[in-house]
């Protein structure tokens, strides 16, 4: 154990790589809503379409590069001196702020009501101001008296959240409700996976079991395609114990926490094959990533590709998707071709912060009526229109960092 908490206090900058690109993405292809004409291999599939486009496959690499992070930041909080305890109230935490802010984000997304006590835009902005003022990183905060206030902009904060949350109507008159959005999903993968690390971290072997019993949940409860009857195996009335059980733990079909649970098992491997070389690395990786691809497909036979059914072939599919760029990253890293990734690091380190900055560009853009003219939304100009879009998000997301506004769990 003590040689693995060595390897995870090296920081692995494949992963701030990996997660950087992968929230760039995201903020790009979350920006299409503004244009139109988008190529359909670029969007998401439609329910119970059998295809998966690239805004499909983003969120899963995400939960995967979460997953991948779990190991190093549990392990490096021991190697500072932090026992389990400490440890829980820390997962805890996070999952919390992430399921708070993710049911903010979540009930914006249908709008307000015309007679709502504020607009959207205003709405956005006081919840990004709350979620700064709950969890901004105030460590690097140095002036006394600005540290003083610090108790009270936290309540600032929770007040405008109570606020926002009591006096919410949405556009179909309904009332703030546990629509947890991606963040809340990002939550509860997190919780799990974090959870059962930390409870086996010292035999890992059931970590691996663990993640066995996840695909085999996923197996017996997806649906299966119209062929083989459009049921699950385990298609057990409503209100089953079994069902209930597994409510218990928000995992749904499990494919979501299977991507999280994979991007643990697949970091306890890199810790198990450091002293490998990389070429040797990089073929095991790569020949995982095969066996995955060859799972998909064959699963692809009783299930469709589908991210809104979380299907047994999308989670392979991506999960081979994720090995790869994986091992790109860890590619340029080797060979020191890094120097693309100063552009987009803040995404990579200040992920949370640059999720968050959209939100505070869609509110101007809708308090100060400026739209773009529709050559610039439509076809390639509006799709370099949400690719700049992004880039500019994540410099804002710097330069709030650079002014200590960093959001941090």
């Amino acid at each position: 154990m003590e040689k693995q908490r060595t390897f995870y206090n090296k920081r692995n900058l494949a992963i701030d790589m990996m997660r950087a690109l992968t929230m760039l993405i995201m903020i790009f292809v979350n920006d299409f809503w503004k244009i139109h004409d988008v190529p359909h291999y670029l969007e998401h599939a439609a329910y119970g379409e059998d295809f998966m486009g690239l805004a499909d496959v983003i969120f899963p690499c995400f939960l995967f590069s979460v997953g991948l992070s779990i190991p190093y930041a549990i392990e490096i909080r021991y190697t500072k001196g932090y026992g389990s305890l400490s440890t829980i109230k820390h997962i805890l935490s996070r999952t919390f702020a992430l399921l708070i802010m993710g049911v903010f984000i979540g009930n914006s997304e249908a709008r307000l009501a015309v007679d709502a006590p504020y607009s959207i835009a205003s709405y956005w902005v006081l919840m990004v101001i709350a979620f700064v003022a709950v969890w901004n990183d105030y460590s690097k905060v140095t002036n006394h008296s600005i540290q003083g206030l610090i108790p009270i902009f936290k309540i600032i904060g929770v007040f405008l959240l109570l606020y926002l949350a009591i006096s919410f109507k949405g556009a179909d008159g309904s009332i703030f409700s546990s629509n947890w959005g991606i963040l809340g999903m990002i939550g509860f993968a997190y919780f799990f996976c974090a959870t059962v690390y930390l409870l086996f971290r010292e035999n890992a072997k059931y970590l691996w079991y663990i993640g066995f019993t996840l695909i085999l949940i996923a197996i017996l409860k997806t649906p299966l395609n119209s062929d083989f009857g459009g049921t699950s195996i385990l298609d057990l009335p409503k209100g089953n114990f079994i069902d209930g059980f597994i409510g218990l733990f928000h995992i749904g079909n499990a494919v979501l926490t299977a991507f999280t649970m994979g991007g643990v098992l697949f970091s306890i491997s890199l810790a198990k094959m450091e002293n490998l070389s990389k070429s040797k690395q990089w073929f095991y990786i790569l020949a995982c990533g095969v066996i995955s691809l060859v799972i998909g497909y064959i699963c692809h036979h009783y299930w469709i590709v589908s991210k809104i059914s979380a299907t047994l072939p999308w989670l392979f599919y991506v999960l081979c998707i994720s090995l790869l760029t994986y091992t790109l990253m860890d590619v340029l890293t080797h060979y020191n071709l890094t120097g693309w990734f100063k552009w987009i690091k803040p995404a990579g380190t200040s992920t949370l912060t640059t999720y968050c900055v959209p939100y505070l560009y869609y509110a101007a853009s809708s308090l100060t009526l400026i739209t773009l003219p529709d050559q610039l939304t439509s076809g390639l100009p509006g799709l370099i229109n949400c690719f700049l879009f992004a880039i500019l998000v994540i410099w804002t997301a710097g330069f709030f960092e650079k002014i200590n506004i960093k959001l941090r769990l």
